[in-house]
């Protein structure tokens, strides 16, 4: 496949978020970590799975979101589940 065949990363960005939303029925807010693989694209996503008051008492969970190399979803699945207010000491990076 021809480099210019492939989506760019804001695109890919754009599409998984919104591919995940359509799936999960869920508001996917931001995109923790990205990167090019073998097989197309992976991405960890945070999504707000149940929105409480105070927003800190949310709950948000991040999601592994596999894509194809055109940007197409081909599988995802939640890897951990934490309050919106909470910083979490066990993984660097924010992972």
């Amino acid at each position: 496949m021809a480099d210019q065949d492939r989506p760019s990363p804001m695109e890919v960005l754009r599409q998984a978020r919104a591919q995940l939303a359509e799936l999960t029925g869920m508001t996917a807010e931001s995109v923790s970590s990205f990167e090019q693989t073998e097989d197309g694209w992976s991405l960890e996503v945070e999504v707000l799975e149940l929105e409480r008051v105070p927003d800190t008492m949310s709950l948000m969970a991040s999601y592994q979101v596999q894509l194809d190399p055109q940007g197409q979803l081909t599988g995802y699945r939640r890897v951990r589940r934490y309050e919106r207010g909470r910083a979490d000491a066990h993984r660097p990076g924010g992972r």
